[in-house]
């Protein structure tokens, strides 16, 4: 679980870096690297230790799977509401895709 939380965590910091500054596209481009690089130091003081604890109960492959199911979770929720950006079925259709994919992933075969 404290994998899981600080992924999230992580993942919050890394949606705001990658694509907060998309609201405020009059800003030089270069403020806006300024800024998402020191949220992205941020973000990697979560993710880097969600990894190492995470890697002695998980594989490489299922952290990253699981930190790409958090990722598309905060997007999806941080695009509606942050930057007002709708909901289309066939985004819905490709997370339910992925979802899929976790499925194999994790399975015991």
């Amino acid at each position: 679980m404290k994998t899981v939380i600080l992924l999230t965590v992580s993942n919050v910091f890394m949606t705001f870096a990658w694509y907060g500054h998309l609201k405020y596209k009059s800003s030089p481009l270069w403020i806006a690297v300024v800024v998402s690089w020191g949220i992205a130091f941020v973000e990697y003081c979560f993710q880097v230790p969600a990894n190492r604890i995470g890697h002695y109960q998980y594989t490489a492959a299922q952290l990253k799977t699981i930190q790409e199911v958090i990722t598309l979770v905060i997007f999806a929720i941080f695009s509606i509401v942050y930057l007002k950006e709708g909901m289309k079925w066939n985004y819905l259709v490709g997370f339910a895709m992925i979802i899929l994919a976790v499925f194999f992933i994790f399975k015991k075969w």
